[in-house]
């Protein structure tokens, strides 16, 4: 029975009026209550959304976002009671969401709004500075795994949605260009401590990370680094990115007796 009601609930949200018929009256004034009550849920889910995808309302617009946010909670009931947690599949959606389709920016957009979000709730975790690796030797450095903040989350994209996110966040700068080119860009979000911070990346640098989030010795991260442009300063690459956090810790290797 609870199963039943529950289901009849969510048929309810979706827009049937004469789901929970078997459970309450159908009276006028029951079916008003429970429009209130569609109405009220639809809003919260919209809210989240909002909350959750800031730089995608302020591209196409509130009204805009309103009427896809409702369309996707017809579609997509929250599978959790903790709206934070709610709108992961936006992203995939709206690639698919007909009146997007004049608009590719606006999925990969809300990949990285995904990301932001998921970055200010990570959890808490140390940094690994370049203090913590002073005095290590050369051979037992490369052999050594660096592991990824529990924040840190990065993209390549083979045209400038960085760029376009970027220029579009709540905080950005009035009049900021935006760079509307399909060269490639990355991007690298994260909070190392109480702020999430985002950054541009090299290719370089986007092949390191993905060599360590692959579980790659350093000095194999230090390989792929190279395969886009033999010429990259690998010293300042690992420097660079140990100054914005990215990583939380230095796995040395473990030599079977």
């Amino acid at each position: 029975m609870p199963e039943a009601f529950h289901h009849a609930m969510t048929d309810m949200f979706a827009g049937d009026a004469g789901a929970l018929d078997p459970w309450l009256a159908t009276d006028a004034r029951s079916r008003a209550g429970l429009s209130v009550y569609r109405n009220t849920v639809a809003k919260a889910r919209a809210d989240a959304l909002s909350g959750l995808f800031p730089t995608v309302e302020r591209l196409v617009g509130s009204d805009w976002f309103r009427q896809a946010a409702l369309a996707f909670a017809d579609e997509n009931p929250p599978q959790t009671p903790v709206l934070d947690d709610y709108g992961s599949d936006f992203p995939a959606w709206l690639a698919a969401f007909p009146p997007a389709r004049e608009m590719p920016y606006l999925a990969p957009i809300a990949r990285l709004d995904l990301a932001w979000s998921r970055a200010h709730r990570s959890v808490d975790a140390p940094i690994l500075g370049a203090a913590d690796i002073a005095g290590i030797a050369a051979p037992v450095l490369f052999a050594s795994r660096a592991t990824l903040h529990p924040s840190a989350q990065f993209f390549w994209f083979d045209w400038t949605v960085p760029s376009i996110w970027l220029a579009n966040r709540p905080d950005a700068e009035p009049g900021r260009t935006v760079d509307w080119t399909d060269t490639p860009q990355g991007l690298l979000i994260l909070r190392p401590h109480m702020t999430v911070v985002q950054r541009p990346l090299s290719r370089a640098e986007w092949m390191f990370l993905d060599a360590c989030r692959s579980g790659r010795t350093l000095g194999q991260a230090a390989t792929a680094a190279l395969r886009p442009d033999p010429r990259v300063n690998l010293s300042q690459t690992f420097a660079d990115l140990l100054s914005v956090g990215a990583f939380t810790r230095l796995e040395p290797e473990t030599r079977r007796p």
